[in-house]
């Protein structure tokens, strides 16, 4: 799979060869890494990953070495930057992070922004979910207290009777995560149903 490549970079660098930080303290969940494989995948990429010249591991992109693994690209672009010191190199890292956290969205504006993108491109891309995007549109309307939804809400019920029997929800990030678990659930001899909660 070629990506195009729009952001400045120092090469393109085998992605095997590539060492993350042992002591990055971010960690990207399934569905976050889904959705910036999407990102990318579908915008190319806009940032590179940042490796210190200093130690050789990742400070910056983390979550997207771990999407570009996860879209099974072999090359990536890398920008090797200097650091003083070990110190200046997590404080880099750590600040790329908690930078990004201390914005504060105005949701007026971001409405504007998403209705003009609805029906142009795939709302994904704004890496926004459906309910993330139905709160956003929406922040007047309370969500309901969990159980309280429409029967259709719980996808296919055939065959569930409440009445004599037990059962176990398992949550999962993604619809992946699920599939696994539906697989290893089933394997072991349990009776499973795939429903959307």
């Amino acid at each position: 799979m070629e990506i195009p490549v729009f952001c400045s970079h120092s090469e393109m660098v085998d992605i095997d060869t590539i060492v993350p930080n042992p002591r990055n303290p971010n960690h990207h969940p399934d569905r976050q890494l889904e959705l910036l494989s999407k990102i990318i995948r579908t915008q190319g990429w806009r940032n590179p990953i940042v490796i210190s010249k200093r130690s050789g591991f990742v400070t910056k992109g983390h979550g997207r070495l771990a999407a570009a693994k996860l879209l099974g690209l072999t090359h990536v672009p890398v920008d090797f930057q200097e650091y003083d010191n070990e110190a200046s190199e997590w404080a880099d890292m750590v600040a790329d992070n908690r930078i990004a956290e201390l914005a504060e969205a105005d949701n007026d504006a971001l409405r504007d922004i998403i209705a003009e993108l609805d029906g142009q491109i795939d709302l994904d891309l704004t890496g926004f979910t459906g309910n993330d995007l139905a709160q956003l549109m929406n922040p007047d309307e309370e969500e309901p207290p969990p159980g309280t939804g429409d029967e259709a809400d719980l996808g296919d019920t055939t065959d569930i009777n409440a009445e004599n029997q037990y059962g176990v929800i398992v949550m999962c990030e993604s619809e992946a995560a699920q599939e696994k678990a539906y697989t290893s659930l089933t394997a072991l001899g349990y009776k499973c149903k795939v429903v959307a909660v």
